[in-house]
């Protein structure tokens, strides 16, 4: 029986390099898919907003789905449903260029896209009516009022749940694992398989995503203090 020894993967550069890759893999695919969701995100709220009632409609359906459908179902359905659905061409394509990491990227994104649109709009139900009506009333249309007026506002009263999402969609990028992308907890699995050391392993991916998780955390309390010292509020 092999006793516990963290070396023996810690101090072999293969494991290491292994770990490096599935590090900047897992960063690859939690950026990717947090500028995606925060870009659908803004284009959700402004639909949810505009005038009219098939917007919201829209919106409160996307919401409903992505809130209540696993991430993990809705990658495996993008990975192994819509993509096998695609044209060869395209699929083809896919194949040369890191499907994995593509479809990971958007089925995160996706899904993400729900929870920060949300945010936003708690935001901006947190401030007065009159703010859009002052800037109409100034001459922005509906879409220069939200882009320069409403959405800067309730991105900064939004940015407490924005940054505890965030920091679930880093964790959520380990299930990218289940469509074959090489990140953080596929690296784990994969010296696990080699050397046999299943504690030592998932206790080294155990500490790297708790690190990165608490840099995040700590990131975006800064950015929180960096916007609260901006308005003349002090903790």
């Amino acid at each position: 029986m092999k006793g516990f020894d963290l070396s023996a993967i810690l101090g072999n550069p293969d494991y290491v390099s292994m770990l490096l890759h599935g590090i900047e893999m897992t960063f690859i695919i939690a950026i990717g898919s947090w500028v995606l969701a925060m870009t659908l995100a803004v284009l959700l709220l402004a639909l949810r907003f505009s005038p009219g009632g098939i917007g919201n409609a829209i919106v409160t359906a996307y919401v409903s789905y992505h809130r209540n459908v696993p991430t993990l179902v809705q990658l495996v359905l993008w990975y192994f449903g819509i993509f096998t659905l695609m044209p060869s061409g395209l699929s083809a394509w896919l194949v040369n260029h890191n499907a994995e990491t593509i479809f990971a990227v958007i089925g995160l994104g996706l899904c993400q896209a729900a929870y920060f649109s949300e945010d936003l709009r708690s935001g901006l139900r947190s401030i007065s009516p009159g703010q859009m009506e002052a800037a109409r009333a100034l001459g922005h249309g509906y879409i220069s009022a939200m882009r320069y007026v409403m959405i800067p506002q309730g991105v900064r009263n939004a940015l407490p749940p924005l940054i505890n999402h965030t920091v679930s969609l880093f964790k959520n990028s380990s299930l990218a694992i289940v469509v074959g992308a090489s990140e953080l907890t596929h690296a784990v699995k994969e010296i696990e398989n080699i050397t046999f050391r299943t504690f030592e392993s998932y206790l080294i991916g155990t500490v790297l995503y708790l690190f990165f998780s608490l840099l995040i955390m700590a990131g975006g309390a800064y950015l929180s203090w960096r916007v609260d010292h901006a308005r003349g509020i002090r903790s």
